[in-house]
């Protein structure tokens, strides 16, 4: 794509890309089966609450302990998995 003043409309560089089947968490501190996701990412949250369909509360609460500890999204997975389950 060209760049440069006024290439693409008056502003440069392409626009922002949207991103399709992502469910935005607008709320500041929005709950995923009741339980709170303070202390994570707007992505990480995001992620949790299509994540949260397939699993338990329970679940959840595990995996949120585990990122606000610093585990990455898969690491806090597997680590709730094997201690809790589905």
């Amino acid at each position: 794509m060209p760049q440069g003043k006024g290439t693409y409309g008056n502003q440069v560089g392409r626009p922002p890309k949207a991103h399709k089947g992502m469910k935005v968490v607008k709320k500041k501190n929005p709950k995923v089966k009741g339980v709170s996701t303070d202390g994570l990412t707007g992505r990480q949250a995001n992620t949790l609450k299509k994540h949260s369909e397939h699993h338990t509360s329970k679940h959840i609460k595990a995996m949120v302990k585990a990122m606000r500890n610093g585990s990455s999204f898969s690491q806090s997975h597997k680590m709730a998995q094997k201690s809790v389950g589905k």
